[in-house]
Parts: C-alpha cells; sequence; structure tokens
C-alpha cells in the first residue's frame, strides 16, 4: 500500500507540481515547502545570539523591550522575499508556521527560552476575514512548537482598522498605530514575559504600539521576535 502511494504522489506530481516557495523548483519526495538548496541558503541573522543587535536598538528610547531578534534578512528580489509574499498574499499560511519553526530551532537554547507565552501581532477582524488567516500567527505557531511555548491568541486584538503602513514616513507609521490595540482579560498575563510576534520589521511602529499595550498589565515583560528585518 505505500508502493501504491508513492506511485499515486509522483502521478499527481505530474498534473500538480509541488514547488519551492523559493525558488519554484520541482521539490523532492522528502521536501516539504522549500527545497533543501533554499533551506541551506536563507538569510539569518543570528541576532538571536547578539544583544544590542538592530532589532533591539530599534526600540531604546521608544519601549522597554528584554531581547529582540529577527530570524532572517529580507532581501529584495530574492528567493526569501517570494517566500514571505507567498506567506502573506497567496495562501501559503503553512509556510509561515515552516519558517517560524526553523526560525525557532535556531533560537533554542537562547534567552528567548526565558518567555511564558507567544502572543502574536493581530489583524483586524475586517482584514482577518479577508485574507482568511493571520501571517504573523502561523509564524508563532512554528515558532512555539520549536521553543515548546504557548502561543495565546485573543488576548492582544486590534481594535481599530489601520491603513497600510507601506510607503509610509517613521512618524505616519507611528501615528497609524498609535492606540489601536487592546488587552483582553489582562489578569491571564500578568507577571507573564511575552513574547511578541510578527511577520516583518521596518520601523518597529506597530510592534511598539502592541508592547505599550502589554505593559500596561502589571508585572508584565516584552520581548520582540519577527521573522524578517527589513
Amino acid at each position: 500500500m505505500q508502493q501504491i502511494g508513492l506511485y499515486l504522489d509522483d502521478f499527481l506530481n505530474l498534473f500538480f507540481p509541488r514547488l519551492c516557495a523559493g525558488c519554484s523548483a520541482s521539490l523532492f519526495r522528502n521536501e516539504s515547502l522549500i527545497c533543501t538548496r533554499c533551506r541551506y541558503h536563507l538569510p539569518r541573522t543570528g541576532y538571536h545570539r547578539w544583544r544590542n543587535n538592530p532589532v533591539e536598538v530599534l526600540f531604546w528610547g521608544r519601549v522597554p523591550v528584554v531581547y529582540g531578534t529577527a530570524g532572517f534578512f529580507f532581501q529584495k528580489k530574492g528567493h526569501f522575499q517570494h517566500m514571505v509574499h507567498a506567506m502573506k498574499y497567496r495562501g501559503m499560511k503553512e509556510l509561515g508556521k515552516e519558517l517560524g519553526r526553523i526560525m525557532g530551532i535556531d533560537m533554542a537554547g537562547s534567552v528567548f527560552s526565558e518567555v511564558d507565552l507567544l502572543i502574536p501581532v493581530p489583524l483586524h477582524p475586517d482584514k482577518l476575514q479577508k485574507r482568511g488567516y493571520n501571517q504573523s500567527e502561523w509564524i508563532a505557531y512554528g515558532l512555539g512548537e520549536a521553543l515548546h511555548k504557548p502561543v495565546w491568541r485573543n488576548i492582544l486584538v486590534r481594535a481599530i482598522a489601520s491603513e497600510t503602513q507601506t510607503r509610509k514616513s517613521r512618524f505616519d507609521r507611528w501615528k497609524n498605530v498609535e492606540n489601536i490595540f487592546r488587552i483582553i482579560k489582562p489578569e491571564t498575563i500578568q507577571g507573564k514575559h511575552i513574547l511578541l510576534v510578527d511577520d516583518v520589521v521596518t520601523t518597529g511602529a506597530t510592534l511598539e504600539s502592541c508592547a505599550h499595550e502589554i505593559l500596561t498589565v502589571p508585572d508584565t515583560k516584552v520581548s520582540v521576535a519577527t521573522l524578517a528585518v527589513a
């Protein structure tokens, strides 16, 4: 029966080829979503081993972030950009989980093991309904699986729909997301060290707004992890 299943997979692959989300090469039977070559060449930052790295520095004087990291460099017109776009705009939510898991394996045993739980940056319900999923949530699932930490949804919510941050200045990005997040049942996170998870960090305005809202809860601490840094 197993042999029949393998033949069936090969037959289906003739009509519905399994392609790498990065380079579009055909995937081998033991590969999933990303080919071995693209996995090897993922543009890792190594920031989780580096205190005062560029992601942490981004929040200096703005919000007290304990630790900050990004797993990968966002390189325009490269294979990794293709993966991010596939994750965000082509419905490949499972790719977000896989990239989060790869990032989490790299981070295992680092200072990020100190966190208690992961909270993904939320989408507004209207945008969530339109897209069908929150890519930051799927990144958090993979990251949490690798770090053996729970992912808590619906604790932090986006109460106000904001405009897209694309092409906005640093100040306009900050104003666009100021006071748009709310904590539901704040007593559940009191005393917790929370890892905020997002897809790509540029100015950090969205994460800053989230962190400020979380830190209104007594005895909380916030760290930040994004899949990529632009």
